[in-house]
């Protein structure tokens, strides 16, 4: 018969449930304590079986990762790769394990979800984007089951733990640049309207351009999906204005890459033709010809902050909700340039 938690407690002076509490290493138990009952431990040459473990503290030691809608089209967009190797970094330190949910539809997401959480299969959940109205944030708030949101809410801010950059901040400065390059006819190219990111970097263009006197128009705004395909589309409507534009604030450098691909079959050409500022700065921004200007939101770090917040809150349920700003900056490449013969006429 091999050694038993009772003899372990036994031997260390305390009573099974303490050292139950050392394995699982709870906050409330002091460090002389966990010392004493890890060297009982390790001197009986006890191992805690994990599984049993796991169905007395109901932790997994695993950490679900929600993607937005399909999988395989985000997956695409070299952010979530990105922000997946700085939840997994921390993950792997301190020895939890991911698990996917995706889903073709808001529905499949939050079946998704709900069999995570029901099935006590992970221990909390990081949510790799934001939305309004989320059916799986209210699912989350309603269960009290931990959760974070990389990016920002968009209700309940104060009780949802969230990382995020400034996106408005980061909207502002870029299309700032564009102004200072002698841009005056600039418009936005960002994804759904229902994503709260792009919400906020479209909040910081119109403030740069209100505060330099320039046109905030509705036909210099287009959405669509942050995907190559999507950014194609928006390029024809744009140069069908009978104005078009000179500069493009893009919400997504993903999109960028399809749109500098279809200037090159209108034959125009990136910065000469049309200057493009971006976002994310991954790493196919720098490769790309010409590389762009882009905002960079250090997506690595994003999922390192998420991790770490994530397992605290795991650990220590009264955690009380954060809100975490990873900085940004701008990263000046060859994709703009001054604008020649600016026509002010407004």
């Amino acid at each position: 018969m091999g050694v038993t938690i009772k003899d372990v407690a036994k031997a260390a002076g305390v009573a099974p449930s303490t050292v139950s509490r050392v394995i699982a290493d709870h906050p409330r138990i002091s460090e002389a304590t966990k010392k004493r009952v890890k060297k009982a431990m390790k001197e009986m040459g006890y191992h805690p079986n994990a599984n049993a473990r796991s169905l007395a503290n109901r932790s997994n030691q695993s950490i679900g990762v929600v993607m937005p809608s399909s999988a395989d089209k985000a997956l695409q967009n070299p952010f979530f790769p990105e922000v997946l190797r700085g939840i997994s970094g921390i993950a792997h330190k301190m020895d939890y394990s991911l698990l996917l949910a995706t889903g073709e539809t808001g529905a499949e997401m939050l079946e998704g979800v709900e069999r995570m959480v029901y099935s006590n299969r992970v221990d909390g959940i990081i949510l790799l984007y934001s939305q309004i109205d989320d059916p799986v944030v209210n699912f989350l708030l309603d269960q009290n089951f931990p959760f974070v949101i990389i990016g920002k809410p968009s209700e309940r801010i104060d009780e949802i733990t969230h990382v995020d950059n400034d996106n408005v901040s980061g909207g502002r400065e870029i299309t700032k640049h564009l102004i200072s390059l002698g841009h005056e006819r600039i418009a936005f190219i960002g994804g759904s309207t229902d994503l709260i990111v792009t919400v906020d970097r479209m909040r910081g263009y119109q403030m740069a351009l209100e505060e330099a006197g320039l046109p905030y128009l509705d036909e210099y705004r287009v959405h669509t999906e942050f995907l190559k395909s999507g950014g194609q589309q928006a390029m024809n409507e744009l140069f069908a204005l009978p104005e078009p534009p000179t500069g493009l604030v893009i919400a997504d450098d993903l999109m960028s890459i399809g749109v500098v691909n279809m200037l090159e079959e209108c034959n125009k050409r990136v910065p000469d033709d049309l200057s493009i500022v971006s976002f994310n700065n991954v790493y196919l921004s720098e490769i790309t010809r010409p590389p762009l200007t882009t905002v960079d939101i250090h997506i690595y770090e994003l999922g390192v902050q998420a991790a770490k917040c994530l397992i605290a809150k795991v650990k220590d349920k009264s955690e009380p909700a954060k809100r975490i700003i990873v900085p940004f900056d701008i990263k000046y490449r060859s994709s703009t340039k001054a604008n020649e013969a600016p026509t002010r006429n407004i």
